[in-house]
This record gives C-alpha cells, structure tokens and sequence, in this order.
C-alpha cells in the first residue's frame, strides 16, 4: 500500500490517509506510521517519522508528520496551544435545525464501549468540547455536507457531538446512523490544516483532495 503525499518540506510530510488504516504503527496491517517510513526510507536509511496527530481509522484527510525531533515539538506545541485551525466536510443523516452554529457540549469517554458520551452538562470526568459548523448544501435524500472547525480536539468528538443533535454521520453506525458506508470508512473527511511551518515560520494551509462523496453532481 502507498499513500498519497500533499506536501513535504526538510522537517515535515503532509500525508492523505486513507479508511481503514491507523495512523500508528500496529502489527495488524499498515499505518500512516509505518506507509510514512517507507516512503522517507526511500531517501534516507532510518528515518526519523514523529506523529503529531491522529485521526480515527474510518476517517480520511490530512495528517502531519514530522521528520525532526524539534519539529514534531514545535508541532505538538501548536495543536496544544490551538494555534492550527482544522477544518473537517462531514455528510450527515438529516440537515441540523440551524444552517450555522456552534456545538458546546461535555464529553466523557467510554472505554468498555469505545465512544464518547456527550451531554449538556458538566459532570465531574466529563471535558468541554466545542465546534462549529455551516452547512454547505442539502442533497434530495435528507442528508446535509457540513464545514466543521472543531475549536478542541477531544475522542470522536465531532462524531459524537452531531449525533447528539441528530445528525450522526453518514455511515457511521457506531454513533446511529441507518446505514453503513464503505468497511472501515464513514463520510468524515479532515480537509484542511492551517499552521505555522516550524522552519519557515510562515503561515501555511494543506489541503487534502475532496472525497467523492463531498462533491455535489
């Protein structure tokens, strides 16, 4: 297996993970981990990949990987400080109430169950989570293509949190949704990145390619 690389530069890799893979190496099949060495591997005997973020298996997009100790730092160092903006297309069962909002809710995670449990309120274990979102358009069949900007980056957080306000993602029967999509593959796609190149320090965006899925015919 490859995988399909956005951007690179002396420090860092813009990968475009696909469905059904981990983004850490495992030894149950290959990882964006394990795809991103072979690629370095290429170029350079024992090279260095340090993963900056993560992304669910069944979720596709872009995702960073640092090819220095310090630029992995310095990365780790953005996501902590929410200095990178995310923004992730999202199909959903049924168009939300409002075109445009912003989802605060608590989310705790179920670990026997391996979700995340939102509510309205604050409970003890529970921690804040916030996002965004506009709908973009509405197809025939009831389901809505939303723009997200997750303001925190908590467990499954944007899964769970549209499925609380009943728009789970398409496919996504974990969090409720009627149908399955693809084996291993929801509509949740992470589009863009915007951060600060740690050796240039200019501000850049990635953007991974539209899945089929979020292109209106």
């Amino acid at each position: 297996m490859n995988i399909s690389v956005i951007k690179e530069t002396p420090g860092w890799l813009a990968l475009d993970k696909p469905a059904g893979i981990q983004v850490e190496r495992n030894p149950f099949g290959p990882s964006v981990e394990s795809l991103a060495y072979a690629h370095l591997e290429m170029k350079k005997r024992n090279p260095y990949v340090g993963i900056v973020h993560r992304l669910d298996r069944v979720t596709t997009g872009v995702v960073l990987v640092a090819k220095k100790k310090n630029t992995l730092r310095q990365l780790n160092e953005q996501f902590r400080l929410k200095g990178v903006q995310k923004t992730y297309l999202a199909m959903v069962e049924g168009a939300p109430a409002e075109e445009e909002a912003t989802l605060q809710h608590w989310l705790e995670k179920d670990l026997p169950g391996k979700r995340a449990l939102v509510s309205n309120q604050a409970s003890g274990p529970a921690f804040e989570c916030i996002l965004s979102y506009r709908q973009l358009w509405k197809g025939p069949n009831g389901r809505a293509l939303l723009e997200i900007h997750p303001v925190t980056g908590k467990y499954h957080q944007i899964r769970a949190q549209l499925a609380a306000i009943g728009c789970p993602v398409a496919g996504d029967m974990h969090y409720g949704a009627s149908t399955s999509y693809q084996p291993n593959h929801i509509m949740l796609h992470a589009w863009k990145l915007a951060f600060s190149d740690p050796g240039s320090k200019e501000r850049l965006e990635v953007e991974a390619p539209l899945p089929d899925w979020a292109m209106k015919n």
